[in-house]
């Protein structure tokens, strides 16, 4: 394999596995509030980007894209679903659900091929359309026997593929369109400090010095695993990437279960068991029809 293929390797595994951390990140954050510990993520990422532009004297780009509605108007829609993504998740792991959290990115991967079907008419293979029907059965199973619908897990993994989905059709690369995303809820996100501070409901430089330090550093581990993951999808095939990516939930399913000793069932068993399967359909799929085209080309 070549050097850069393995630095790829290595890059893009490092973000999962960063991703695949969070939930030990975030859970001793649990006694400051989901929406204040995301505006301090967004606040100090906003800080870290710009800083980042700055030494790379890359801001050019900027004046073209706030002067394009279209532009202007699918990052500001990108980046309401990101903080969504990004509140649901910090205030289910502090909530005690990483396990169903970590069900969400499982199921990813399907949502976003069935958002492909429905929105931009691609056409599902029949082994992805299996996978998809498999998956919809475990999600059908652990909301009959848990007597619930597993919305966290839904609402992270569509608000997410939504997110990828606009991704998929913007003009600007993965710097540029974090840091404008960014930026657009950047304002929001001090202002609400802002706010908080002057209701005296703040946290920051009011707690202990380990809080403020994972607070400061919330935009350092949200910006570090982004550009491993920059870097590494540059130098791997999309098969990889693919495989890779369920490093970071079962990362998170381990921590769950062994770690914060979250209840997990014959039930749960049965359809996380169902999901796992239509993920090995789908990604073995994957798998054999890249492997099918390489060897005809």
């Amino acid at each position: 394999m070549p050097q850069q293929s393995r630095l790829g390797l290595l890059f893009a595994f490092g973000a999962y596995f960063c991703w695949g951390l969070f939930p030990l990140y975030w859970k001793p954050l649990q006694h400051v509030p989901a929406l204040e510990i995301l505006a301090h993520r967004v606040a100090w990422s906003l800080l870290l980007l710009a800083g980042v532009l700055t030494i790379r004297r890359h801001w050019s780009w900027l004046d073209g894209a706030v002067r394009t509605p279209r532009v202007l108007g699918g990052f500001l829609a990108s980046s309401v679903l990101l903080s969504v993504n990004w509140f649901i998740y910090i205030w289910a792991v502090n909530a005690g659900h990483v396990v169903e959290s970590s069900l969400g990115y499982f199921i990813n991967p399907l949502i976003s091929v069935l958002l492909g079907s429905l929105v931009l008419h691609e056409r599902l293979r029949t082994a992805q359309l299996l996978a998809v029907s498999i998956a919809a059965l475990g999600v059908i199973w652990l909301t009959v026997s848990l007597g619930k619908l597993p919305w966290i897990a839904l609402a992270l993994a569509v608000s997410f593929g939504m997110y990828g989905l606009l991704r998929k059709v913007a003009s600007l690369g993965s710097l540029e369109g974090l840091s404008l995303e960014t930026m657009l809820i950047g304002g929001p996100a001090v202002g609400f400090l802002l706010w908080s501070e002057w209701q005296g409901s703040g946290h920051f430089a009011h707690v202990d010095a380990f809080t403020n330090a994972m607070l400061l550093g919330s935009g350092v581990v949200t910006a570090i695993p982004l550009l491993l993951f920059g870097a590494g999808a540059r130098q791997l095939t999309l098969t990889t990437l693919g495989l890779m990516q369920y490093i970071a939930p079962t990362l998170q399913f381990l921590i769950g279960v062994f770690v914060y000793h979250e209840p997990f069932n014959q039930d749960k068993l049965v359809g996380f068991g169902l999901i796992w399967l239509a993920l090995l359909l789908f990604s073995g799929e994957g798998l054999w029809r890249s492997r099918k085209l390489a060897m005809a080309g």
